[in-house]
């Protein structure tokens, strides 16, 4: 009898353990992107995408580099979607008028920097490079 309680006990209490454990890929976001893996919707691409595996990444200038921001451009380079820590979407589309050679949109605008990379200005403060 003490046998039979005593692995009931430990069966109950393995049950409870499971339904506290989550199941990895279980957060997946409205577009299907799994977050605990890393992934965020890209508007751009139309896909899931791990913004630290991006080509362009920028570091943020205030925190000496703590956070990091992403950029994608579109395939004609007219629109540059930037992943930031302060945007509510967690992307932000900026778009290209003409040939400018900036990127703007909501006090936001990203443009060259260097040879091969860029800058990220709030208001005209430079916040990522």
């Amino acid at each position: 009898m003490k046998k039979t309680i005593l692995l009931s006990a430990m069966f109950l209490g393995t049950l409870v353990f499971a339904q506290k454990t989550p199941v990895l890929g279980g957060d997946r976001d409205a577009h299907g992107c799994i977050g605990s893996a890393g992934y965020t919707y890209s508007q751009i691409k139309n896909d899931c995408v791990r913004t630290f595996e991006q080509k362009i990444k920028l570091k943020e200038v205030a925190t000496n580099g703590d956070y990091m921001a992403a950029v994608i451009f579109s395939k004609d380079k007219k629109k540059a979607e930037v992943f930031v820590k302060d945007v509510e979407k967690g992307s932000l589309i900026l778009t290209r008028a003409g040939k400018a050679k900036a990127w703007k949109k909501d006090g936001y605008t990203l443009v060259p920097f260097k040879k091969s990379g860029y800058q990220l200005k709030k208001d005209n403060v430079v916040i990522y490079q």
